[in-house]
């Protein structure tokens, strides 16, 4: 597997390059699971402004979340509709948020920062809608556990880098990740492959000659010699 023949000590030098480059990102996150949860659910596919803005109509919207279970999938999808994807997001919240409160009593995710990464990813992996990615944000921004997110930037970079193989799956690269990049970076390494595949490593006409990590990207060298 390329993710395991890339050799330590360019590892290394790719994290640093980053670190270097773009900085050592602030702690950010919600305190509390479940309004991580949701949040991340609304990212999906759409960008940050929009689903800050969903989130935060959700706030103005209701004060708690029986009251978002109470009004309905079409008010919801009302509600989010600045999210993208406004009635297939609001089915999946509204399921997710009856799950928990039928299996645990009451609306509320903290007690996934008392268990093991493990036990808390399979129990966020069992809701409908969930998935790796998703699971990974919240153990990492509001658990504080070690799991390395893998949205597609980072898919997209490490593949090109050659940290995974070219067609890797996302969820078989979130299990990669997590092997060959140490735990302590998990945070910083996440954020700053986003922030260069948004800005340099990009899907169409990535900026390979002003990249800094050029001289460790066989996919960046290989226009160069045309």
């Amino acid at each position: 597997m390329i993710g395991r023949k890339v050799s330590g000590i360019v590892k290394k030098k790719i994290i640093a390059l980053l670190e270097r480059e773009y900085g050592l990102p602030k702690r950010e996150g919600l305190d509390d699971p479940l309004e991580e949860l949701v949040l991340t659910l609304l990212s999906q596919n759409t960008n940050d402004r929009n689903r800050d803005r969903a989130w935060e109509a959700i706030r103005q919207a209701f004060p708690n979340w029986g009251r978002v279970v109470n009004a309905g999938t079409a008010h919801l999808a009302k509600v989010i509709r600045p999210g993208g994807l406004a009635r297939v997001k609001a089915q999946r919240i509204i399921a997710i948020l009856k799950d928990i409160k039928r299996k645990y009593g009451k609306y509320d995710l903290g007690f996934l920062r008392r268990m093991s990464r493990d036990e808390a990813r399979s129990i966020l992996l069992s809701f409908t809608g969930v998935g790796p990615k998703t699971a990974a944000c919240v153990l990492l921004f509001s658990c504080g556990k070690p799991a390395f997110p893998v949205d597609t930037h980072i898919h997209r970079v490490a593949s090109r880098l050659g940290l995974i193989l070219p067609r890797t799956t996302r969820e078989k690269a979130h299990e990669i990740l997590e092997e060959i990049v140490p735990e302590d970076k998990y945070y910083s390494f996440h954020l700053n492959m986003i922030q260069h595949g948004r800005i340099v490593c990009k899907a169409q006409r990535p900026r390979c000659r002003e990249c800094v990590l050029l001289p460790h990207c066989p996919y960046g060298k290989k226009p160069l010699k045309v």
